[in-house]
């Protein structure tokens, strides 16, 4: 017996409570033909689902995740009604059209708009968002569930289990986030079976000079940190306990100046190595925390820098778990598994999610800037339900909307 189309359900839910056109500020119309035109994605004739439209269609994908593929469409072209892409006779698509219309689009036009739009978005005294005239950003990876298809795995791969293989095929998916406002700005993304410490190096590239990067101590080496450092930005990264690095200067504050090297031979010959300053901050009195936090950083001058200061900015990496929380769970409404059963839809279906969170993360810094407070303090559920109630708002202008409409 095949089951029922999917539908919205009367009660809300957090993912109903999210309506498309609060994207058209971060992804207006105009960008998305642009993109498609670069990318040779744009329709070459009239059809029932054209390229921009399909491309909001897989936006809309993250905001109504539970529901079918042609709930989908209806939620979308009620709500952007704006489009006018030659009248709404996409209503009546098939499930096995949108799914063409998705194959014809593929991934590099999402990839492509996600790159173009994804930035920083905290302005100079943004509460919680820099330190001392530098940016607060961090480096985290998770994984993401999939479909259990043959494609897929072969494509990014399963976990093991204690018995066996996991339920589930899984993605890897680094990413480098905005740690005051949680917003998401760099990704890289691979097969489940790849390190984390091999997808950071395309996401470092997007560290800028006044930036403080913020890292747990699974990222440490050698090679990932004269990456990092290469970029001008500062360090500030934890590292395990027994790893080995020598006083060679103690400073007033504590803290004391080492060196990493490449490996244990240049250690004992002192060849090569990145000068870094040493903090280890002791948690006494935590339930169930290690005894030592050992950091290291790029701040070298404690007049600058304290340690005290940064051992506990180091903390601020923990927003980055709230980030991955809110894309996982909170978006979707449940824990996230990415719907398509395609390899290259399914990289797809990622990265409408992926620019769907960095719109709602942009407005709620708006939200904040009006209402003179941190970014943190506002409640990202909170968020998406204000969205719902200004529904008529958003619907009423075009994605050109004047900055007084705004």
């Amino acid at each position: 017996m095949t089951r029922p189309p999917a539908r919205l359900p009367d009660s809300p839910r957090i993912s109903d409570l999210v309506t498309l056109g609060v994207l058209t500020t971060t992804v207006p119309a105009a960008l998305i033909d642009a993109v498609l035109v670069a990318t040779q994605r744009q329709s070459q004739r009239h059809r029932q689902l054209p390229a921009p439209l399909v491309v909001y269609y897989v936006m809309a994908l993250a905001l109504y995740a539970q529901a079918s593929y042609g709930e989908v469409l209806r939620c979308l072209l009620e709500g952007v009604r704006w489009l006018r892409l030659g009248g709404l006779d996409a209503l009546g698509a098939t499930k096995s059209a949108i799914t063409r219309a998705r194959i014809r689009l593929g991934v590099t036009p999402m990839r492509e708009l996600f790159q173009r739009v994804a930035h920083p978005i905290a302005d100079p005294g943004t509460p919680g968002a820099w330190y001392r005239g530098r940016r607060l950003v961090s480096v985290d990876g998770t994984t993401i569930d999939l479909p259990d298809t043959p494609e897929l795995e072969a494509q990014f791969g399963r976990p093991a289990a204690s018995r066996g293989a996991s339920s589930f095929p899984k993605l890897r998916l680094v990413g480098l986030i905005e740690t005051g406002t949680h917003a998401m700005f760099a990704v890289a993304v691979g097969r489940y079976d790849t390190s984390e410490v091999r997808l950071t190096p395309r996401v470092l590239q997007h560290l800028q000079p006044n930036m403080v990067c913020l890292a747990d101590r699974a990222f440490v080496g050698f090679e990932l940190w004269r990456l990092a450092a290469a970029t001008g930005a500062d360090l500030l990264w934890r590292v395990r306990v027994n790893h080995k690095l020598p006083c060679h200067q103690r400073l007033p504050d504590g803290s004391y100046l080492s060196r990493l090297y490449a490996s244990p031979k240049q250690r004992r010959h002192n060849e090569g190595g990145q000068v870094v300053r040493v903090i280890d901050d002791r948690l006494e009195g935590i339930a169930d925390a290690e005894p030592l936090d050992r950091l290291v950083t790029t701040l070298l001058d404690p007049a600058v820098a304290p340690a005290t200061e940064l051992a506990a900015l180091y903390h601020e990496r923990w927003e980055c778990e709230g980030t991955f929380a809110e894309f996982k769970v909170s978006l979707p409404g449940q824990r996230l598994m990415l719907r398509s059963r395609r390899a290259d839809l399914a990289e797809q279906e990622l990265y409408g999610f992926l620019l769907v969170h960095l719109a709602l993360r942009q407005l709620i810094y708006a939200a904040s800037r009006k209402a003179g407070c941190d970014p943190d303090t506002l409640s990202f559920l909170h968020t998406v339900r204000i969205v719902r109630r200004h529904l008529p708002f958003y619907a009423a202008f075009s994605p050109s909307a004047t900055a007084s409409d705004a």
